[in-house]
């Protein structure tokens, strides 16, 4: 679906109808936004102290079944650490499995933010020993989750042109066009890569100058302790859409502007799946405004399809021979000017005959 569809359709597409030959043709629509499903449990912490210079605590992790991630509660701030985790289903045993190292960090007086989450292989060991830097002291931790992310794909859609770049003051301002009725889900900047670390907030403004999202963009690149800290997120998500034009509003603060080489409004790709004979000649209409969703078998049995051929959209065009829905208004919404006519009709006529019988009593 493309932004003149977004125009002239329902808010959420419900009056999508498709046709071969004057018969409709079922679908299927689907948002890929994808979806990531993390299970948090809490974990047993066994065992914290000290051993060869360095903290070392276990985990049970006997009540989950799976899980690719750690986020531990620690205390310690202003730090960079390395974390080793190994696993094991017998704590007292001698075979230890290496599952690799992950950075920890607390940069939050720099304002470059924090990492506590130890990021593993898919695993299932029982037990898992955890070996820190001597930065984070034994009665630093105080606990931790795990659990397991399970991610479908995210297929995302650039909107509009390339926006507008100003100076405000000390703050950077890209102004985008995009046609109306059009959802916009995320902004996505690209920085030069010969940018040093930054953190900047961000906020996402309506034509109107009203807030319709705030957040931070960050880059982290450096080394600290001996451990290489990378962190680049450059986007801020949002949910909107447009009336005309959005303002991406970046506060550098006294630091000189970022070197944006690409901005870019995105939604989430929507498609419409449906079954068809090759060459056959398709309308997609739609319009209608008192159209409800459609409700087809084809949407609720549909299983998606890598091998799906994708159908390219013509050009928009009226609908030969349309002449709209007749008016099925009550009568007195079609006729607003003669009701009140009417009404003012009858007030006239009732003080008349008020006024007759107030002189009449006098008599």
């Amino acid at each position: 679906m493309d932004e003149t569809v977004w125009q002239h359709s329902l808010p959420n597409l419900d009056d999508l109808r498709i046709y071969a030959a004057g018969k409709e043709i079922p679908y299927a629509r689907r948002t890929m936004w994808g979806s990531r499903e993390t299970e948090q449990k809490t974990v047993r912490l066994l065992q914290p102290g000290s051993l060869g210079g360095k903290t070392q605590f276990l985990l049970d992790m006997s009540g989950v079944s799976e899980y690719d991630r750690i986020t531990l509660t620690l205390k310690t701030k202003n730090y960079v650490a390395h974390a080793r985790v190994e696993g094991q289903d017998d704590s007292h045993g001698t075979q230890w499995a290496n599952l690799g190292t992950t950075t920890l960090f607390d940069l939050t007086e720099e304002r470059l933010g924090n990492n506590s989450t130890l990021q593993l292989p898919a695993s299932t060991y029982k037990y898992l020993r955890v070996t820190v830097d001597a930065l984070v002291k034994p009665s630093d931790v105080q606990g931790g989750t795990a659990g397991i992310e399970r991610a479908q794909e995210v297929v995302w859609r650039d909107l509009g042109s390339e926006p507008k770049q100003t100076q405000e003051g000390k703050d950077t301002v890209l102004t985008f066009a995009v046609p109306e009725h059009v959802p916009v889900e995320r902004v996505m900047l690209a920085i030069d890569s010969a940018q040093g670390n930054f953190q900047r907030g961000i906020e996402m403004q309506s034509d109107k100058e009203s807030m319709i999202g705030a957040g931070q963009i960050t880059r982290i690149h450096m080394q600290r302790n001996g451990g290489k800290i990378d962190v680049d997120r450059t986007w801020l998500s949002l949910s909107a859409t447009t009336h005309g034009e959005l303002r991406a509003v970046i506060h550098n603060g006294d630091d000189a502007p970022l070197r944006i080489t690409r901005a870019r409004l995105q939604q989430y790709e929507r498609r419409v799946y449906f079954d068809c004979d090759a060459g056959t000649s398709l309308g997609l209409y739609y319009g209608d405004q008192k159209l409800d969703a459609p409700v087809y078998d084809y949407a609720k049995l549909f299983q998606s399809d890598v091998s799906a051929v994708q159908v390219q959209m013509g050009g928009e065009e009226a609908t030969a021979g349309y002449t709209g829905r007749p008016d099925d208004r009550p009568w007195s919404e079609r006729h607003p000017a003669v009701l009140w006519a009417a009404i003012l009709a009858a007030v006239a006529i009732l003080g008349g005959i008020a006024v007759r019988s107030i002189k009449s009593a006098a008599a």
